[in-house]
């Protein structure tokens, strides 16, 4: 039985001697590390707002309002449904009479100054005027 013995001890102390250390690396807590990271990461992060806000039309059966139609000509001249306007004192006026739910569909040759076409624009927003369509523009694409 000693030499049954001995010869247990030895074969240890000999494998011990030649023990090569583990290259491998524990990949089990380096996941779980990274699994943890990921969820934190996710909950984090706010929620993506994909919304786009738009003025919907409200229900109660109310009437139609009917478009304005306003023109820009190529030398600067206001047209407002067919009849020149004087000047932009009466643009404004037109554009102060409306309503909040009448819309403008502005018409500007390709000619008209920017300036003006801005200008008007700029009024219409200063009085309120929310539904403005550009019309005609399908033409200088």
């Amino acid at each position: 039985m000693r030499h049954v013995r001995k010869a247990v001890l030895s074969a240890k102390s000999a494998s011990s001697a030649n023990a090569v250390p583990m290259l491998e690396l524990n990949m089990t807590p380096l996941i779980d590390v990274m699994l943890v990271l990921i969820i934190m990461l996710i909950v984090t992060i706010p929620k993506a707002n994909h919304s786009v806000g738009m003025d919907m039309p409200r229900p109660g059966g109310a009437a139609e309002s009917i478009a304005q139609n306003l023109e820009v000509d190529f030398d600067g001249t206001l047209w407002w449904n067919g009849a020149q306007l004087a000047n932009r004192s009466a643009l404004e006026e037109k554009l102060a009479s409306l309503k909040g739910d009448d819309s403008i569909h502005l018409r500007a040759n390709g000619l008209a100054p920017y300036k003006v076409v801005a200008g008007v624009l700029s009024s219409a927003r200063r009085l309120g005027v929310r539904n403005i369509a550009m019309v005609g523009n399908e033409r200088f694409q």
